[in-house]
């Protein structure tokens, strides 16, 4: 399997933990400017510090193992993530479902230190594992005339305590357009620290796009879609006017029940520290793929 490192650190550099928690990280993204057409050339400016393995995989929404911050991590023992397969299907060339050591073959991994903004104003800093969704897309062979893609999380009421009590409406979906689908930023996570990732945090891949509010990186994928359509996603479907379908992190778009112009840091001490948020939450080389749109409206 290939590796491509779009950081200013290596792998020495990345494991163990510690030495993560004791430097000033650099965003991903810097070193490949040149390669990604400047990803990464604003926000890398700034030095980040990721937040600890315990702080990630405790911290966690995963509404099919409970509703508490805990429950995932509590619920998701469980949950079987190997063998794994993702059906790949609508408008592409190469359809079918793939075993999860088939599509991540041949790809090239990667470590991204990507900010992740909640959206109910909690946040904090993770090194994902992973690699473009773009490059899927490519294997996959997208059609003419396709315009977005949508995205399906695995529904196991065996193991899925949420599932049971049928918390919100399940399968939880989610989608992107195209070309927020296949933007550099946006990567398909296996693991976190260079450790596969944890079941409460999305095991064994999820979607991660950081200049969105956190629900848009659907967990536990077990189906991509690919069509000229756009696509129903969850929380738009459960109450449109809180949860657009773009939920781009957008500092000067309240939500309806409180402010996003800052949010909590997870971690950040005694205090509750806290922070302004960012527009795009950081990441400004998105916002060409939004050029005319009214963001009020189009939230």
């Amino acid at each position: 399997m290939a590796h491509r490192w779009k950081n200013t650190f290596t792998h020495a550099d990345v494991t163990p933990e510690p030495l993560w928690l004791n430097r000033r990280a650099i965003l991903a993204g810097m070193a490949g400017a040149g390669a990604l057409g400047g990803v990464g050339s604003v926000a890398a400016q700034e030095a980040l510090e990721p937040n600890t393995w315990e702080q990630i995989t405790t911290y966690n929404n995963f509404y099919e193992f409970g509703t508490g911050k805990s429950d995932p991590s509590d619920n998701a023992g469980d949950m079987v993530t190997d063998p794994w397969e993702i059906t790949i299907d609508g408008m592409v060339d190469n359809p079918g479902t793939f075993s999860l050591a088939e599509l991540v073959d041949g790809m090239t991994m990667e470590e991204r230190l990507y900010r992740f903004r909640c959206v109910e104003a909690w946040a904090m800093v993770v090194p994902w594992n992973g690699f473009e969704l773009a490059d899927l897309l490519n294997r996959a062979g997208i059609q003419d005339g396709a315009t977005h893609v949508a995205f399906e999380t695995a529904v196991l009421p065996d193991v899925m305590p949420g599932v049971r009590r049928n918390v919100i409406e399940f399968p939880y979906v989610e989608g992107l357009r195209l070309d927020e689908a296949v933007h550099p930023l946006t990567i398909m996570a296996t693991g976190i620290y260079d450790r596969p990732l944890a079941n409460q945090s999305g095991a064994p891949i999820r979607l991660v796009v950081p200049w969105k509010y956190g629900f848009k990186s659907i967990k536990s994928i077990v189906k991509i879609t690919v069509t000229n359509e756009q696509p129903p996603t969850t929380w738009n479907k459960i109450n449109a006017r809180e949860y657009g379908f773009y939920s781009n992190v957008n500092p000067q778009v309240d939500h309806p029940r409180w402010s996003q112009a800052s949010h909590r840091v997870i971690g950040g001490g005694l205090f509750n520290s806290r922070e302004d948020t960012l527009m795009f939450n950081g990441y400004p080389e998105v916002a060409s793929l939004y050029e005319g749109m009214d963001l009020r409206e189009n939230y």
